[in-house]
Order: structure tokens, then sequence, then C-alpha cells
């Protein structure tokens, strides 16, 4: 990734909602290091919480999460108004054509299959800001 080519990103709030630890604690890293602001929830309800107080631009989300699904997250923050304009990004092991539709219907932007291309991620990210 070429930094001359970015856009600033240091004021960009991006939330990853993602149960499995590492994983989330992987993009948080990645995604401090491409300059912006992370916050990271663990599971539909924290995510839901965290993005009413932080207003996110951008929201990393997994289908599965332990109390719920990334559906109900992207739903929900669809009629939320701080977040209707947001890019929501399901990232997700979910790979066949009706989890794509179904993240797509439910207010997602794109669907991403885990494991993630860190560049085609970072291009969404660009995209989005």
């Amino acid at each position: 990734m070429n930094r001359s080519d970015q856009k600033p990103l240091s004021g960009c709030r991006v939330l990853v909602v993602e149960d499995h630890r590492d994983t989330a604690e992987s993009l948080r890293q990645f995604l401090t290091l491409c300059g912006f602001q992370v916050m990271v929830a663990y599971t539909c309800q924290e995510g839901l919480e965290t993005a009413r107080k932080l207003e996110p631009h951008i929201v990393l989300c997994d289908i599965n999460l332990p109390d719920s699904d990334g559906y109900v997250v992207a739903s929900v923050l669809r009629q939320s108004s701080g977040t209707t304009h947001a890019r929501l990004i399901a990232v997700t092991g979910c790979a066949e054509a009706q989890h794509r539709r179904r993240a797509l219907a439910a207010g997602f932007d794109q669907h991403l299959v885990k494991p993630i291309d860190l560049k085609q991620l970072f291009g969404e990210l660009q995209a989005a800001n």
C-alpha cells in the first residue's frame, strides 16, 4: 500500500465487531497502523452500544456473534440516526451466495470472506473514507 496515495485517515472512526479476540486484535492493529481511530466490540450488544457512543464512519462486523448475529447489528445500525450513513462491511467465514445476499439485504455495503485480504480491505476502507 502506497502511503502517498492514501487520503487522511486520522479522523475516520472504525468499529470492529468480532468475537474471536485474536482476529479482533489483529484488525485493530492493522487499522491503527493505517491511521484509523479504532474501537473493538466482542458481542452484538456491545457493538450496538459502542456504535451509539462512537458513531463510527465504518463498521467491520462478523456475522456469527455469541449473543446474536451481524445481520441484527447491520439492520439496527441502518435505522439509528448516528450510524445510518456508516459504511457497513460484513467480515465473515460465511462464504455462500445466500449469506452475501442476506448480508446486503440486512444493510451491509460489502461482504468480505475470512481470511481477509488486507489489500482488499484497505481498498474498501479508502473508498469509504
